[in-house]
């Protein structure tokens, strides 16, 4: 019971990593808000897991005061952050996206990083304490081809991280980050291109331990860093991702 106690908000929870931080933060203790643009689904899995649920768009600054009050009303206090929602363009040369697909990319990924912390910051630094986790991607540290703006978002992620980190310590607040290699979950056919048993063996072979991450592995690595087991750490991009990045 690691969490015990600790209220948490996950975003993207209704589904693949996000699913799996949620299921683990609610088997170790915490109270959790699934957060996420599928009501129905953030409302099935909070249910399963005696939790809470909210409908949101991680890109409108709207959403978030209704998330952050919703919050507030429930518990008196926010614990714990996960910015886990995320979307990807489908792999094309750079110059080939279009603007609305790379403004997309950026307002989901980049821009609700911001939105949070314009309200979710202030709460933590008054509490004086609170754990913050960016979900951000190995192809933030090791870009593949094609991919060139999720890249990019995803290496704004890890950067805004350690900053936050620098800025935030003198608070007590830590701000850390998990950099996933590909799972098998609704996005996998997006960062392929296409579904098949030959790109799943091609994307495969690039990862040292020779398999996907799992929803669990991801639940398993957030519950560690969101906990006072890991109250020295902050800054981090743990890289959870069978080698790929070495």
């Amino acid at each position: 019971m690691r969490l015990r106690d600790k209220t948490a908000i996950v975003t993207g929870g209704a589904s693949g990593f996000g699913r799996g931080i949620v299921e683990k933060f609610a088997a170790e203790g915490a109270r959790v808000l699934v957060a996420d643009m599928n009501a129905a689904g953030a409302a099935e899995i909070a249910k399963s897991v005696g939790g809470t649920s909210a409908r949101i768009d991680v890109s409108k600054d709207g959403d978030w005061v209704a998330l952050t009050a919703q919050a507030m009303a429930d518990w008196g206090r926010i614990d714990i952050l996960v910015n886990n929602a995320g979307i990807s363009h489908r792999p094309m040369a750079m110059e080939d996206v279009t603007e609305e697909d790379f403004d997309r990319v950026l307002a989901v990924n980049a821009k609700s990083v911001y939105l949070s912390a314009r309200h979710i910051v202030p709460l933590m630094k008054a509490a004086k304490s609170g754990a913050i986790l960016n979900i951000a991607s190995t192809a933030g540290v090791s870009p593949r081809p094609r991919l060139n703006w999720y890249n990019a978002s995803k290496g704004w992620m890890i950067t805004a991280t350690k900053t936050m980190a620098v800025e935030l310590a003198p608070a007590g607040v830590r701000v850390n980050c998990l950099n996933p290699v590909a799972g098998d979950t609704p996005l996998l056919a997006t960062f392929m291109g296409e579904d098949t048993p030959e790109m799943r063996a091609k994307f495969l072979s690039t990862i040292p331990l020779g398999r996907f991450s799992t929803p669990q592995d991801m639940g398993n690595a957030a519950c560690f860093l969101c906990s006072d087991e890991a109250s020295m750490i902050t800054g981090v991009g743990m890289e959870v991702d069978g080698g790929r990045c070495i």
